[in-house]
């Protein structure tokens, strides 16, 4: 495969793997203050499929996308929700490690477990800054707490089974090896 057919594949793919976070993330119900939704696990799978940059990339561009087409809260808001999205499965790719090589589950998880924890940890701080500035910093992070802890185990639950479940075809497809 050429150099550009790869990049064109790894682009197809980071723009498939963020379209599908936006679209889980339409999939919520309220939580005490909060949302559950499933769109950390695909955030890790990206992760644990694309490698940290592209998986970062992936994650970060589809849920800046869902909250501006869904809340349009400002360019800051933006940003927050991007980095925060590309730390998660950021972190999750470089402890994964390359994902056209088999890698033991443990390894998979506690890559799933730090990745979604480094976002919890994100949005609380994001949580508790504009409760600070809003004058009550405790409220805001007690009620967004729980939901995020759900998600965040929901997410190390099913990213790995997805990940196990995808990596197999993608790999005999040839697609897992894509890269530019």
């Amino acid at each position: 495969m050429k150099n550009q057919d790869k990049r064109v594949l790894n682009t197809v793919l980071v723009g498939a793997l963020a379209a599908m976070v936006y679209v889980v993330t339409l999939f919520r119900f309220p939580l005490l203050g909060s949302k559950v939704h499933f769109a950390n696990a695909v955030c890790l799978l990206a992760g644990l499929l694309l490698g940290p940059v592209p998986g970062g990339i992936a994650a970060g561009l589809g849920s800046a996308l869902y909250d501006l087409t869904m809340y349009n809260e400002g360019i800051v808001n933006l940003l927050i929700t991007f980095v925060s999205k590309f730390a998660m499965a950021w972190v999750c790719g470089m402890l994964a490690g390359k994902a056209d090589e088999k890698q033991p589950l443990p390894r998979i998880l506690i890559a799933c477990v730090v990745g979604a924890l480094t976002y919890v940890a994100l949005y609380m701080l994001k949580t508790g800054v504009y409760g600070l500035i809003a004058g009550n910093i405790w409220a805001p992070i007690a009620s967004k707490f729980p939901a995020s802890i759900i998600n965040a185990a929901v997410a190390m639950v099913a990213a790995p089974i997805f990940y196990h479940a995808l990596r197999p075809a993608l790999k005999a497809a040839g697609i897992l090896q894509a890269k530019a």
